[in-house]
């Protein structure tokens, strides 16, 4: 009896240890993340076939409400079913050498013009869970359209988790192979997460987007009740406005399931255009993308066109802070600062 006792009290000091835990589960190709035993997030990589990049989803709040949106994958009543591109948690662009990585998914049918790219799994290098924190290193390939490789992929991503908050750091280096790469100042980009339905703004008009291909996408009207989404930038600007700003950091507040909900995505005083312009839209897209001034300042800004030269490479590292219940502008801005040393 003292002997199982014993071995319980061990048992518990590990999990105590490691309060954050990644599992891989190599057969369904994905890496399960979990806070204090419950499900956090998943970096999931099915394939091409499936689907065209590898992600973070779904993501939960530490109340275990989904911030992001179920459909393609695991559709949810009520839901939008537009831009099948849109899954979890990302990071990929619309032209990289003329290759379309953002718009690609599988319902891309042949007939459709267009020059697309594919980001590919290539392994998990590493995982550390930890008591403050869990650590996930892995590869992948920016493929073009003949699937030759033309970028080198290496991400960390580090989960952290205590009380009412969760927070997702994404530090992805990209390499070029054999010639330089062009990001050719474009709209559709970069690190994005598609946020469930109730984080959305409410709307009763139906929409068209259309892509750099001329692919346009309708986002149809749906009723409003319980959609409670609103941006809210560091420079002070406010709901949809927010599109085709600069800001060093968002915060999307919203309620689920009777739980008030704050999403903040950071951005880098060591990135590429910081502060970053926000590609974020009231249907549900939330996205920062620091490659584009020209396209999201409606001309006023000079194309950027970021050329990484043969062999060059670029990190991008942003913070996603995740909390239950309210999260002003003071709180954000230390947070900030921890994230950003400023």
């Amino acid at each position: 009896m003292k002997k199982i006792l014993f071995l319980s009290l061990i048992s518990l000091s590990a999990v105590a240890q490691n309060r954050i835990q990644l599992r891989h589960d190599e057969a369904a190709k994905r890496v399960e993340v979990t806070v204090d035993g419950k499900p956090f997030t998943a970096y999931i990589y099915p394939g091409p076939a499936s689907l065209k990049k590898a992600v973070l989803y779904p993501i939960r709040t530490a109340g275990g409400n989904f911030i992001t949106r179920g459909w393609p994958l695991d559709p949810r009543p009520g839901e939008r079913v537009d831009h099948p591109h849109h899954v979890g948690m990302w990071l990929n662009y619309g032209d990289v050498n003329g290759h379309d990585f953002w718009n690609n998914s599988t319902d891309i049918s042949p007939d459709h013009k267009g020059t697309y790219g594919t980001v590919v799994h290539t392994g998990v290098q590493s995982m550390k869970s930890g008591k403050d924190q869990a650590e996930l290193v892995v590869t992948a390939a920016w493929l073009d359209k003949d699937n030759q490789p033309m970028l080198r992929e290496r991400t960390t991503y580090i989960f952290k988790g205590s009380g009412k908050q969760r927070s997702i750091d994404r530090i992805t280096t990209l390499t070029a192979l054999g010639k330089d790469v062009v990001f050719k100042d474009n709209k559709e980009g970069m690190v994005a997460i598609r946020v469930s339905r109730e984080l959305e703004h409410p709307s009763n008009k139906p929409e068209v987007f259309t892509d750099a291909n001329g692919i346009a996408t309708k986002v149809a009207a749906t009723a409003s009740a319980g959609i409670t989404g609103k941006y809210h930038s560091s420079e002070g600007v406010e709901g949809e406005a927010v599109w085709g700003t600069r800001a060093k950091w968002m915060n999307l507040t919203g309620r689920i399931n009777d739980e008030d909900v704050s999403v903040v995505i950071m951005d880098h005083p060591k990135n590429v255009g910081y502060p970053t312009y926000w590609h974020s839209r009231g249907y549900g897209l939330y996205a920062a993308n620091p490659l584009a001034p020209s396209v999201l300042s409606s001309g006023k800004a000079a194309p950027m066109n970021y050329t990484l030269g043969a062999g060059k490479s670029v990190t991008f590292q942003y913070r996603v802070v995740i909390t239950s219940g309210p999260n002003d502008n003071a709180s954000i801005e230390a947070q900030n600062k921890a994230f950003t040393g400023q």
